[in-house]
C-alpha cells in the first residue's frame, strides 16, 4: 500500500510506523486515522512487534484543527465511532506487541493514542497533555479508559481536567509510560527494546497481551482459568522447547517465533 501521511519500514521482524506530517506536528485527519489503521493491521500480520512513532518535533498533535472547512462539518460522534475506535482498536487487537516511540509532544488523541500502545517509551523532552477543555471537549481517544487504570482516578481526574502538560518523567514516574530516557539514547533505547521483542518468543508475546487485557473483566478465578490455557498452548510451542534447552545449556535462547 501507498501511504500519503505515515510512512512504514519493515526490518527484521520490526515494522516501524512513522506519522508523517511534520508540518501540522502530525496531527491527526481522516487519511491518517485510516492508514495508520491499515499499517498497524498489516503489521500485525507480518511482523513480530510494531513501532509507532513520529517525524519532526512531535509524536501527535492530536486532531488536526488547522481545516475550519472540515472542523466546522466535523460530527465529533461519528468521527470517533468511525475512524478513532477503528484506529485504537486495530492496536489493542493487535497480535503482536506495539510500542509508542513518542519522540516529542504527544497531546488531545494523539497523547492518548501513545497510551493505547502496550508499551510507551518517550524521550525526556516529550511531554503528555490532555488537552481537551482547553477546547470544551472530554478526554476521548481511549484517554477516559487508560488513564484511570494507569494512574488513578485522582491524577487522571487532574489530567482531564486541568489540561497540564505532564512531562515524560513525570508520566514514567506515575506509571502512565514504560519509561523515558534521554534525548540522546531515545532511538538506541527504544530500537533495542524492538528489536528485544522483535527476536523474542511471539506466541507468548501475544497471549501476555490477551491475558493482561482480559484481567480488567475477569474475576481472579476466570483469570486463573485463563492463565491455565494461555499457558498449556505456551508449552506447546517450539520456542518453549528451545527455552528450556537453552536454560539447560546455559546459552541465550534462539527464539524463532513459533
Amino acid at each position: 500500500m501507498i501511504y500519503e501521511t505515515i510512512t512504514r519500514l519493515d526490518d527484521d521482524g520490526m515494522a516501524v510506523i512513522t506519522l508523517n506530517r511534520p508540518e501540522v506536528m502530525n496531527a491527526l485527519n481522516t487519511q491518517m486515522r485510516a492508514e495508520i489503521t491499515q499499517a498497524v493491521e498489516d503489521a500485525g500480520r507480518t511482523a513480530r512487534v510494531v513501532v509507532l512513532t513520529g517525524s519532526g518535533r512531535a509524536f501527535c498533535s492530536g486532531q488536526d484543527l488547522g481545516d475550519r472547512s472540515s472542523l466546522a462539518n466535523m460530527n465529533l460522534e461519528r468521527t470517533l465511532r468511525e475512524e478513532y475506535i477503528p484506529m485504537l482498536m486495530a492496536i489493542v487487537d493487535c497480535p503482536v506487541p506495539v510500542i509508542a516511540a513518542v519522540n516529542g509532544t504527544a497531546a488531545g488523541a494523539g497523547a492518548n493514542l501513545a497510551l493505547i500502545c502496550d508499551i510507551t517509551i518517550a524521550t525526556e523532552s516529550a511531554s503528555f497533555i490532555q488537552a481537551f477543555t482547553r477546547i470544551g471537549l472530554i478526554p476521548d481517544a481511549g484517554g477516559t479508559w487508560v488513564l484511570p487504570r494507569s494512574i488513578g482516578l485522582q491524577k487522571a481526574m487532574g489530567a482531564a481536567l486541568f489540561a497540564d502538560k505532564i512531562s515524560a518523567t513525570q508520566a514514567a514516574q506515575w506509571g502512565m509510560i514504560w519509561e523515558a530516557v534521554a534525548d540522546t539514547t531515545f532511538e538506541a533505547t527504544w530500537r533495542a527494546r524492538a528489536a528485544q521483542l522483535a527476536s523474542g518468543p511471539t506466541e507468548a508475546f501475544r497471549r501476555i497481551k490477551r491475558v493482561m487485557q482480559a484481567s480488567f473483566g475477569n474475576s481472579l478465578e476466570d483469570q486463573l482459568l485463563l492463565e491455565g490455557e494461555l499457558q498449556g498452548e505456551c508449552g506447546g510451542t517450539r520456542d518453549f522447547k528451545e527455552g528450556v534447552l537453552a536454560f539447560l545449556d546455559k546459552r541465550p535462547a534462539a527464539f524463532e517465533g513459533r
